[in-house]
């Protein structure tokens, strides 16, 4: 067990002056404060009883429920981290938490020597602290650049989004559209610009009518799937499969048929993906191995090894919403002219 002692000869202070930062004594400053807990995140010391702690942060992700994204890859990761004796705690997160302590704060308190972070976006507070914290940390899905003590695993983003581009380019698609969330995410930035090279590379122009970002997926994709329609689109690319269900439903209720009016294609193959009618094609996540894969990176900071990111193949299962582009009856001369004559 790492000791008040051992940090404090570490630093090269005494055992009180410790004792006190832990505390969040006033009489000591807080740059000395910020550094003394960060030297006892790094050192595995824990004011409890259990030496082996970690903790899995999520926040803007379904875990607990074997149908959402989160569920698989949070127990991939707790399997690998039970066979060697850590207690590992789940713990659901949001900004204003984080606006309360700081990271640093968090785990020491919590007495977490390491923690596995999902579903964080480029505008949460701790962010900005991953830049220089040194406390072993994965994150799901982002990257923190030049921090030895952060990794990242995540899935080729880039070669599952190109696959499924050319898949349809394939099948006859020019109008390829874009459903998605906003980009205010790395993932979501990462796949929206996999989109556009793959478009580059079948030389297909980026029309920004094809686009449809939101935040709400069901009404997002409410407002959003007309237009890209009316625009043309014979194949819609959802950013996530919740995004493809929710396409499903506004496809049935405009009789629209898949894959005879419009292809669908999805990205995370959840459990619900192959039992849709049709079932649906899409960019396969293998979420209890990016799970395991998150304990190995997280095992390998606390030994001590620089490890940067683990990425997974992200392979296209075709399935049956995805078909030869409809051909759409074109105006006719007259019609283009609205009716005038040569």
């Amino acid at each position: 067990m790492v000791t008040l002692n051992d940090i404090a000869v570490r630093l090269g202070i005494s055992k009180s002056t410790v004792s006190k930062g832990l505390s969040n004594a006033s009489d000591v400053s807080e740059e000395l404060r910020k550094k003394i807990i960060e030297t006892a995140a790094e050192m595995g010391y824990s004011g409890r009883r259990t030496q082996k702690r970690l903790c899995i942060l999520v926040e803007n992700m379904g875990y607990k429920e074997p149908n959402q994204f989160g569920y698989e890859l949070i127990s991939g990761f707790v399997q690998r981290a039970k066979l060697e004796g850590w207690t590992v705690d789940v713990v659901p997160l949001d900004k204003e938490r984080q606006k309360d302590m700081t990271y640093s704060d968090f785990m020491t308190q919590g007495g977490y020597q390491g923690a596995f972070l999902l579903g964080f976006s480029l505008l949460d507070p701790w962010m900005e602290e991953f830049k220089t914290a040194q406390i072993p940390t994965v994150l799901y899905d982002n990257y923190i650049k030049e921090n030895p003590f952060i990794a990242s695993v995540g899935c080729d983003n880039d070669g599952g989004l190109k696959a499924a581009v050319k898949h349809l380019y394939g099948l006859g698609h020019r109008r390829i559209g874009l459903l998605s969330g906003p980009l205010d995410s790395y993932i979501v930035k990462e796949r929206y610009n996999a989109y556009l090279g793959a478009l580059e590379e079948c030389g297909l122009p980026v029309d920004e009518d094809l686009i449809g970002l939101g935040y709400f997926v069901a009404e997002s994709t409410r407002q959003n799937l007309p237009k890209l329609i009316e625009k043309g689109a014979t194949a819609i690319l959802c950013a996530d499969d919740s995004r493809a269900v929710a396409a499903y439903t506004e496809c049935h209720d405009r009789s629209l048929r898949i894959p005879g009016d419009v292809s669908i294609v999805g990205f995370d193959d959840l459990p619900i993906a192959a039992y849709m009618n049709p079932a649906l094609t899409t960019v396969r996540q293998d979420r209890p191995a990016l799970g395991k894969c998150g304990y190995y990176a997280l095992q390998c900071l606390l030994s001590g090894m620089d490890i940067h990111s683990i990425v997974l193949r992200a392979p296209l299962v075709v399935r049956g919403s995805t078909g030869p582009a409809a051909v759409r009856p074109e105006k006719s001369a007259e019609e283009a002219s609205h009716g005038g004559g040569k």
